[in-house]
């Protein structure tokens, strides 16, 4: 068996279309261009990239981006104040604030600041809350584009043996909220579980989400079952010069595919649609905020 390649980089292109033609819709339709807002603290290499390529799509997608490019000292005070301004902003619909922060400043804080409506990254406690109780919230990013793609794979998950290796507040947990959401019998494993090979090899679903590299191989994999990697990890590749690496997920790319049934790659798999369903998620806190219908295809 070979598995087929879910194609992240492809399918967020069609994410980013749908979200293109519903803001043009928003326009012309009601006068309402969608706003995200994006706060970055100092000078971090990667976090900076990250950034001009969310105000990048944000452009192309036909929606107003904002960006506040604050200096590496500067106080919690003033960070709050910038977020409370963008809250108040009747044309900010979705706020995001670059994390890592600073060490001198209080992530939970700060997040917690954000008007929940507006959170786009899905963070606050408060859609953590609503989540978990299987109420409207926005939902954070990377679990989103899995379970869009999980969709379309499918069709229909309901019924499925799902297990997320991960435990994280960003994705783990509300991978698995989501899951449960679509009618998926849900494990939540990760280090400490006992014989974690044996309760990978039931699923019918594996959400790869621990942060260590080529953890997951391929006798761990139930024949037929689909693969999700969302790990980025970057190690030494000697092989292509000094000082070069790679990119590998989770989940060991060749042992995997030659048992799943389908399997998303790194990169090229869950990467490209984070940003894609944070587009999304703006668009549906904007018509959220406008009493209008929200996005087929682009929610939870």
């Amino acid at each position: 068996m070979t598995a087929r390649i879910i194609d992240g980089k492809a399918f967020a292109a069609r994410v980013r279309e749908k979200v293109k033609d519903h803001v043009t819709r928003l326009k012309e339709d009601h006068g309402i261009t969608p706003g995200l807002a994006v706060v970055l603290v100092g000078e971090d290499p990667a976090s900076q990239v990250y950034v001009r390529s969310k105000g990048k799509q944000t452009v192309e997608a036909g929606m107003k981006s904002v960006e506040y490019k604050l200096d590496a000292d500067t106080s919690e005070e003033d960070l709050l104040k910038v977020v409370q301004q963008l809250n108040d902003d009747p044309e900010i619909h979705g706020i995001l604030v670059q994390l890592p922060l600073p060490k001198h400043l209080n992530e939970d804080l700060v997040i917690g600041s954000i008007d929940p409506a507006k959170d786009v990254d899905g963070f606050h406690i408060s859609n953590v809350g609503l989540l978990g109780t299987g109420q409207k919230s926005m939902v954070p990013c990377t679990p989103l584009g899995c379970l869009m793609m999980l969709r379309d794979h499918h069709g229909s998950i309901s019924g499925m043996d799902a297990v997320v290796i991960g435990r994280s507040n960003i994705v783990g947990k509300p991978m698995a909220q989501l899951l449960l959401g679509d009618s998926c019998t849900v494990t939540i494993a990760h280090s400490r579980t006992r014989d974690l090979p044996e309760v990978v090899r039931r699923a019918d679903i594996v959400v790869a989400a621990v942060g260590r590299p080529e953890m997951v191989p391929g006798d761990w994999i139930k024949p037929g079952a689909t693969v999700i990697d969302v790990g980025i990890n970057r190690l030494d590749a000697p092989e292509k010069g000094e000082g070069k690496t790679r990119l590998v997920g989770d989940v060991e790319y060749e042992s995997c595919a030659k048992v799943a049934g389908a399997i998303t790659p790194v990169p090229g798999g869950v990467g490209p649609m984070t940003i894609a369903c944070l587009l999304a998620n703006t668009v549906t806190a904007c018509c959220r905020a406008n009493g209008l219908p929200e996005p087929e295809g682009l929610t939870a």
